[in-house]
Parts: C-alpha cells; sequence; structure tokens
C-alpha cells in the first residue's frame, strides 16, 4: 500500500471516530444511566442521590404469589425506599439487572430490567422491575417502578 493510502484511511478512520465520538446520548441511553444510577447509590446507602432519581409523586408497587399461590401485592412509598437506603444495614444491597429494554415516546421511557437481587453476596431473589420514567426540565426521573418478585426460576 502507498503511505498516500495509509495516510487516506488513517484521516478517515480519526474523522469517523471524532463524528462518533461527537454524538450526543441519545434518550435511551440516559433514560437507561438513570435507573443504572439508582442501583450503584443503592448500592453505597446513598439516601440523597438515590431521592434524586425519583419524581416526587413517584409510586412503588411489587407483586409476587404467596405459598398459597395467590398473588400478593405491596405498594411502598419512594420516602420509605430512601429511608430504608439510607438506614445502615449489615450487607450491601446489590440489585444486578440485565437484558434491559428501553422505549422511548417523546418525554415518556419505559425500561424493562430482569434483576437478580443479592444481600452481600447472598443470592436473595429475582425478578423484572419496569421502570417509567418522565424527561423534565432537569433530565428523566423514575415516575413508577413495578416488579415481580421469587426466589425461584430465575434465569
Amino acid at each position: 500500500m502507498k503511505p498516500i493510502s495509509h495516510f487516506l484511511t488513517l484521516a478517515l478512520l480519526a474523522n469517523t471516530l471524532i463524528a462518533n465520538a461527537a454524538t450526543p446520548p441519545s434518550d435511551e441511553t440516559d433514560a437507561r444511566l438513570v435507573v443504572d444510577k439508582l442501583f450503584d447509590d443503592m448500592r453505597n446507602g446513598d439516601s440523597l442521590a438515590v431521592r434524586s432519581v425519583f419524581t416526587k409523586q413517584c409510586t412503588l408497587t411489587s407483586i409476587s404469589k404467596s405459598a398459597a399461590d395467590s398473588i400478593v401485592t405491596h405498594k411502598g412509598t419512594v420516602d420509605g425506599f430512601v429511608k430504608a437506603v439510607g438506614t445502615p444495614h449489615k450487607d450491601k444491597w446489590d440489585e444486578r439487572i440485565y437484558d434491559v429494554k428501553v422505549s422511548v415516546d417523546g418525554p415518556m421511557a419505559v425500561v424493562w430490567a430482569p434483576y437478580k437481587f443479592y444481600l452481600g453476596e447472598k443470592f436473595s431473589h429475582c425478578g423484572v422491575n419496569v421502570f417509567n420514567l418522565i424527561k423534565t426540565a432537569t433530565g428523566w426521573k423514575i415516575n413508577d417502578i413495578t416488579d415481580t418478585r421469587r426466589k425461584d426460576a430465575c434465569p
């Protein structure tokens, strides 16, 4: 290959890298980052940072089955959750999400995230989180979380 060809190849590669680096993050990426922030801050026990990802009117709902195979729904509050995160506990709360899917329509995003929850290194339960986010003047905020919980049949 001639030296000029190497130069042109390197110039095109550099131009492509610079163009990709200058591309602003997408709404999908930004919504996902809010969910990741929630779990990072939860692992760190940082209640103030956890509070910052939620809207004031955010609702929390957990759905599980009882031993009698009945559906059990538990409603929680963000304030209660934030307080629990900030209260010292022996083991780190470690919620690990995977196969995350994000859909956005204008100012609304839905994040579907299967998870496994660990207390320290010990497995506790699994399920799926569904986050409904809204885009506010200060960025994406979680407006609702509904999750399922079970101890078996975890992928």
